[in-house]
């Protein structure tokens, strides 16, 4: 599969599960079946990609921020945006024309650099966060880099249960939030092939 293509935004044009691969694919596929069975596509944020991923953290709303990410308000967004395309590596999950999930470690330079991921609030609960972090994962570990960290509010725990199951432990942290790290040293990394249908979120 060509790892540009848009997701139809319907399983029965595909069955991943079946895929083996091109020598296109990213090192995890890109097609993906989310848990209310509607296909998608994950793969590397582009240029292109710019005005839908504003619009979809455009439309995030303030009650579903964690730890004041995303910011509200146009400068201020376009600013974190920038950064974060400039100096991370990023990846979005596509359905159709709209970008609805996007993930990013920054910066990329840094053996362990942070892990985040939103996924616009009218797709959750659907497993996109998690495939999203999958991608990430082998993203990094295939780069060369030792770890990803990240910080989560403590009472998120639906979150904290999500990275746990993908590797993450908690490490101390100076701070109130939750510091976890997910070490490539001791890792079982997700598959590089095509993924599961209907991931765990």
């Amino acid at each position: 599969m060509d790892a540009t293509a848009e997701g139809g935004g319907d399983a029965s044009l595909w069955d991943p599960s079946q895929c083996t691969g091109t020598p296109y694919c990213p090192p995890r596929c890109p097609r993906f079946v989310d848990k209310q069975g509607v296909g998608l596509v994950v793969r590397t944020y582009t240029e292109d990609d710019w005005e839908r991923l504003h619009e979809m953290y455009r439309t995030y709303g303030t009650e579903h921020q964690s730890l004041g990410l995303p910011p509200i308000g146009g400068a201020q967004l376009t600013e974190w945006l920038t950064t974060l395309t400039e100096r991370g590596r990023n990846y979005v999950a596509v359905d159709g024309d709209e970008v609805i999930g996007h993930i990013t470690y920054a910066p990329y330079d840094d053996p362990e650099p942070e892990l985040a991921v939103f996924v616009h609030p009218d797709s959750h609960e659907r497993g996109i966060g998690t495939e999203l972090c999958r991608h990430a994962i082998v993203d990094a570990a295939s780069n060369g880099h030792e770890a990803l960290v990240l910080h989560v509010a403590p009472e998120n725990k639906r979150a904290i249960h999500v990275y746990l199951g993908l590797g993450f432990e908690v490490v101390p942290c100076a701070s109130s939030e939750t510091k976890m790290r997910l070490s490539f040293d001791t890792a079982a990394l997700p598959t590089r092939g095509p993924p599961a249908v209907s991931a765990e979120d």
